[in-house]
């Protein structure tokens, strides 16, 4: 239950109080560690990083305009990985902030970085994830939703761990 409170609380205030972003602006929400959150070495469990890390997204998709585009385009998110990297744990009734920035994209996906903060601003976990949207039509060309975003221009170059991570996808498969 507290995710659907967590997700209803953002939502309005990216609706209605958070400032309007750009496509390579960064999203920062806050939350606070509750019991439900915790796995049994009392932190917050990883899987719940990687849930909260959706609403990061869903943040930065409503802050910057883009889900008007989703909506009337019937464009669909879809994930296609992800690497994350937990740096320390996030302890029970702790505060942390959700930073979520789009780094690029290339011809088919969407590269993101997300960072979990703890409190005094000390690294908690980061992540790589790689997106693109699905229309009626098939695979949205990112370019596009770049546009919807506030975007004309290209990407901008990707960085080299993203490049790497790119390289390292392409060997497992």
């Amino acid at each position: 239950m507290n995710l659907y409170l967590r997700l209803l609380k953002m939502m309005l205030l990216a609706l209605f109080t958070g400032p309007r972003l750009g496509a390579f602006d960064e999203s920062r929400i806050r939350f606070r560690c509750w019991p439900s959150d915790l796995d049994l070495n009392r932190h917050m469990n990883n899987g719940r990083y990687l849930t909260l890390m959706d609403l990061g997204r869903m943040d930065l998709t409503l802050r910057s305009g883009l889900i008007r585009a989703m909506l009337q385009k019937r464009w669909n998110p879809v994930a296609g990985g992800v690497t994350i990297r937990y740096r320390r744990p996030i302890r029970p009734f702790e505060k942390f902030e959700v930073r979520t920035r789009l780094l690029g994209w290339d011809e088919k996906w969407f590269y993101m970085e997300q960072r979990l903060m703890g409190q005094e601003g000390k690294l908690a976990s980061v992540a790589l994830i790689r997106a693109l949207f699905v229309g009626p039509a098939g695979t949205v060309p990112p370019g596009e939703v770049g546009k919807a975003m506030g975007n004309d221009g290209p990407s901008p170059g990707l960085p080299e761990s993203v490049l790497a991570w790119k390289k390292s996808e392409e060997l497992l498969a």
